[in-house]
């Protein structure tokens, strides 16, 4: 990314926007001339959707159906794998996947309609998994509450994943459906390092508020389990052992990591964020990502892209193995019960 462009942008973990492999031509844009990228303002857009329930076809995720109430997302990630499907919106995964946020505001609605249909079968949904439900846009517009509100009413199992505080508004509702077998929750940590956070994650919960989420969920009797993630060679993966000691500590059940991914877009973004960020170090990261993906930034085969190969990669997951077992986070996760299902015929039907 050009050196004109400033070191960093406060609040964000891109510092500009970058074209994508959908544009029709490539624009060279003048940070002089544009006063959002000093201080890029976030929009949230209302969308109507037309489905809720993606299917997954992958073998590397536990689960076949999943619900997204945002597209984007201001937690600003910089390693954020969702960051190409910005593209599909023919806008930047730069700073626009970050500040132009795309909320699904008849998303419940939809989701009742699809849970109505004949055709239907119940099984866990995975809420909140390109995309972060509970990234700050929900505070005011409520949409992954009423997805829960839908889901408790016809008794549809639901997977939570997040990396925010703001999960906690809706232990009322996730406690009811724990009572019931309905829902289990993942807390991503990614570091206990407050300072790589805020470079990494910049609007993002904190660590010591992520622990206290896992503490609180597991108070209120919520199945809950950490995932490390991203893990990154040379950056955060010397913390993996004590993220998972941690977490045991404060009542997680079960734990997971993801190593590093970039692809498409990601890849250059991420570059640029450790030539910013980690100038010295920069070589040495990439080398050891290219260790672990066979020479090259990123192999999207399945059984692969989760979890990388080679001897650095191997090493990695013996010691999240050997970490697991010994924090006793190595049980399974507990199962969700699909048998309560059932088809609510008492609401208006959804008209749009």
């Amino acid at each position: 990314m050009h050196s004109k462009y400033p070191l960093a942008v406060r609040g964000r973990g891109a510092r500009a926007n970058i074209d994508h492999r959908f544009s029709g031509q490539t624009v060279e844009r003048d940070p002089q001339h544009f006063a959002e990228t000093a201080a890029p303002q976030t929009r949230v857009t209302p969308v109507r959707c037309r489905s809720i329930i993606s299917r997954n076809r992958s073998p590397d995720v536990g689960f076949n159906l999943s619900v997204n109430p945002y597209a984007g997302c201001e937690h600003g990630c910089v390693y954020c794998f969702a960051r190409p499907t910005h593209a599909w919106h023919d806008l930047s995964p730069g700073l626009d996947f970050e500040t132009r946020i795309l909320a699904k505001v008849n998303a419940a609605q939809r989701l009742r309609k699809e849970l109505m249909a004949p055709s239907y079968a119940c099984e866990p949904i995975a809420v909140g998994v390109n995309t972060d439900a509970y990234q700050p846009a929900e505070r005011e517009l409520g949409i992954t509450r009423e997805i829960l509100e839908t889901c408790l009413d016809f008794r549809q199992p639901v997977v939570l994943i997040t990396k925010s505080a703001l999960i906690l508004r809706d232990l009322d509702i996730l406690a009811e459906m724990a009572s019931q077998g309905l829902v289990r929750a993942s807390v991503s940590v990614t570091t206990l390092d407050g300072e790589l956070k805020r470079r990494l994650e910049p609007r993002a919960a904190g660590p010591a508020a992520r622990l206290g989420v896992i503490e609180k969920l597991a108070a209120a009797g919520i199945p809950v389990s950490v995932m490390a993630a991203p893990v990154i060679p040379r950056i955060n993966d010397h913390e993996m052992e004590r993220i998972l000691d941690e977490a045991a500590g404060r009542g997680a059940r079960g734990a997971s990591y993801v190593l590093l991914r970039l692809p498409l877009e990601v890849e250059p973004l991420f570059r640029d964020w450790l030539q910013v960020h980690y100038p010295g170090r920069r070589d040495a990261v990439l080398r050891a990502i290219a260790e672990c993906r066979g020479g090259k930034a990123y192999e999207s085969a399945f059984h692969l892209r989760m979890r990388g190969r080679g001897v650095l990669a191997d090493m990695i997951a013996d010691r999240f193995r050997i970490a697991r077992r010994r924090a006793g986070l190595d049980g399974p996760a507990p199962s969700l019960r699909t048998d309560l299902f059932r088809r609510v015929y008492d609401r208006q039907p959804d008209l749009f």
